[in-house]
């Protein structure tokens, strides 16, 4: 009876073993989630239960991006794991190239929002899209990781006006950019990402000005620029679509008959954006550079500034709560999350003991809060390991995630120039993957394959690959499943081949 019942109580034990907890686990209790990435949960005296995952710095198939819900920060609010789901095997633009793909690891909520709208507090880089602006002249910025793989938190910053540049390369002409993601004023210029809107607004009665990017539009200051080519000029007309590597520099007043006058369609064109780091004081210069950031979101309190714990006046602060934090030092970043307001499971934690945690457990210099509560999810590998307080995942406007980098994968089932038939009732989409349809096309509808600058025909997101096409003046992303060749193939076909053709389209 002795031994059923041992055989019976080891049945159990392996059966309530989660995926997670069947990884790799070394003698100090991380468990290895992949190359370069691991995890641990620590259960701590009060109770206090605190969920860890880390990246490995020098890792360098190992990245960090942030995540945007339902993938445009006007649209509302998605849950941690809805949001991994939906960027896990898409593409990004690490190393500035389109086409390598996300495997996505961890991810944890992000910045604090406006519970209505989902719109974030603070600004957001996201694949080195300047997303969202941050606030001029506020103490704390947010959590930043850049292009070269270092890190820090930014503090104060600030746009100068003069510094954001959209330049004609072929007359010289170079014009101030107001703003990023909002409404132009009188007489402004505005940008439009992709990342914030899937269309220009309704009310726009200026001039919209569609550019086609060879890299996300991201911080790179003058003399440097990012790189595009003039698509379309729009004036008074119904909203335009941003296809995903694509913005929309928008004027009213004179800024709109500038855009008119000094811009045609196949012009290179070239953009600058910059951010001035200062101190907390927002007087002071910060040594940090903006410049190549990838990734980085708003946050709170910094808790730790180069292993000297923050202490705070602030009932938020001092109280036991549900926390999300990112922490680091030169060898680890940390993702950290710490379940609360249940007596019996884990009380939480204040953003003192949050600190120290993070400086005397995880050994970290760096870090930072982000929104806690019943937002404060780490998903893993494909379920969500903390108990949030909620009962359930809540919905939350972005959150920050732990990636491997899986290379390029490519068809080569069609050329540019090709005419292709739609098999069947299907979608065209603004981007290849996890981006939304622009329009249905019938079936036998009839399109030519396009070639596209930043060489992502044919190439492998979601699952399958994607092929640019114009389908009688209706330009998107079709999957190839969806297509066939319309006549056999020419030598004509062949011997575009893959070639760029300079016009673009």
């Amino acid at each position: 009876m002795k031994y059923r019942i041992l055989i019976c109580v080891s049945i159990l034990s392996l059966a309530l073993i989660t995926p997670t907890q069947n990884a790799y686990t070394d003698s100090s209790g991380w468990e290895t989630l992949a190359d370069g990435i691991e995890y641990q949960e620590f259960r701590l005296p009060g109770p206090r239960r605190v969920f860890v995952a880390r990246m490995d710095r020098s890792a360098e198939n190992v990245i960090i991006d942030t995540s945007i819900a339902q993938g445009a920060l006007a649209q509302g609010k998605e849950t941690v794991s809805g949001m991994a789901e939906r960027y896990d095997q898409a593409i990004n633009n690490w190393g500035e190239t389109w086409g390598n793909r996300n495997h996505v690891v961890v991810a944890i909520n992000g910045s604090f929002h406006n519970s209505g709208t989902g719109i974030p507090h603070g600004g957001m880089i996201h694949s080195g899209w300047y997303a969202m602006p941050y606030t001029n002249w506020e103490s704390v910025s947010g959590f930043v990781w850049k292009q070269d793989r270092s890190a820090f938190i930014g503090e104060c910053v600030n746009h100068e006006s003069t510094n954001q540049r959209f330049t004609n390369l072929y007359n010289g002409e170079s014009r101030r950019i107001n703003g990023i993601n909002r409404e132009p004023e009188e007489h402004e210029l505005v940008v439009f990402t992709p990342q914030f809107i899937r269309e220009t607004p309704e009310e726009s009665t200026g001039v919209d000005v569609l550019v086609e990017l060879t890299r996300p539009l991201g911080i790179v200051p003058q003399p440097k620029m990012i790189l595009g080519i003039v698509r379309e000029i729009r004036e008074d007309e119904p909203p335009t679509p941003l296809p995903f590597d694509h913005i929309v520099v928008s004027g009213d007043g004179r800024s709109a008959i500038a855009l008119l006058e000094n811009f045609r369609v196949g012009e290179v064109v070239g953009l600058s954006l910059e951010i001035a780091h200062l101190q907390e004081d927002c007087r002071r210069t910060h040594s940090q550079d903006w410049t190549n950031a990838y990734a980085s979101l708003g946050g709170g309190f910094i808790f730790l500034k180069d292993g000297e714990i923050q202490y705070f006046d602030d009932l938020g602060a001092n109280n036991r709560h549900p926390r999300t934090a990112i922490c680091y030092n030169d060898e680890f970043i940390y993702f950290v999350v710490v379940d609360g307001r249940n007596d019996a499971y884990s009380l939480g934690m204040s953003i003192t003991q949050l600190a120290t945690f993070c400086r005397d457990t995880l050994e970290a210099t760096w870090g930072i809060n982000q929104d806690g509560g019943g937002s404060s999810t780490m998903w893993v590998n494909g379920e969500v390991v903390n108990s949030p307080s909620d009962g359930f995942e809540r919905e939350v406007a972005n959150g920050v995630m732990l990636i491997v980098v899986e290379p390029m994968d490519r068809s080569m089932a069609f050329w540019p120039g090709e005419r292709v038939i739609a098999q069947q009732t299907t979608n065209i989409y603004l981007g290849p993957g996890n981006y939304i349809p622009i329009s249905s096309l019938a079936q036998n509808s009839v399109g030519v394959i396009l070639p596209h600058i930043n060489y992502t025909n044919g190439i492998l997101a979601k699952g399958t690959f994607w092929w640019r096409v114009d389908f009688d003046g209706v330009v998107g992303w079709v999957a190839e499943d969806s297509l066939a060749l319309a006549n056999p193939r020419s030598s004509v076909s062949a011997i575009i081949g893959w070639g760029l053709n300079p016009d673009g389209y």
